[in-house]
């Protein structure tokens, strides 16, 4: 089975907030965050499975600070743990006043992403080896992410049995 390692798998992106990407608080809009942590962290599975992923579910995102118009954000994705074609992405969102240069981290978040053969049907994917503290760390706590994440898909599918569409 191929490995790579979580770094082959990492993206970085730094971006200005502007006026159109604020809410009525003047931060960040949350919807205009959680869209670009999809297409970063969609990038980081593409890397490490170099195949077509979909984004399967996103576990988490915690936002921890306010990015205000006056930072920059850093986004820093990379691929953690994998199933058999299931991977977890792990992405850090770090706000930076661009005139004090002090850093904070802003918000966190795990997307999994399932990769897609040329059938557009699961595929394998290669394992991860963690290398740093922060990388082992994730690592080591994936597991449980992922049974909770196999529970919640259930009691989802339970509860959309449930629902009308009408």
């Amino acid at each position: 089975m191929e490995v790579k390692h979580c770094k082959e798998s990492r993206v970085i992106r730094t971006s200005r907030v502007f006026p159109n990407d604020v809410n009525n608080h003047n931060t960040l809009f949350g919807g205009r965050l959680m869209s670009d942590l999809d297409q970063i962290a969609s990038i980081s599975a593409a890397r490490h499975s170099r195949r077509e992923c979909v984004t399967a579910s996103t576990d988490s995102v915690d936002f921890l600070h306010p990015i205000r118009p006056t930072d920059s954000v850093c986004f820093e994705s990379y691929v953690t743990w994998t199933g058999t074609s299931s991977m977890e992405v792990f992405v850090k969102i770090i706000a930076e006043d661009l005139k004090s240069g002090k850093r904070k981290m802003a918000a966190t978040a795990l997307i999994t992403f399932v990769a897609l053969d040329e059938h557009e049907r699961p595929t394998r994917v290669p394992q991860v080896i963690p290398e740093t503290k922060e990388e082992r760390k994730l690592h080591e706590t994936a597991p449980e992410r992922a049974r909770m994440r196999k529970e919640r898909k259930q009691k989802s599918k339970e509860l959309a049995a449930f629902l009308t569409t009408n």
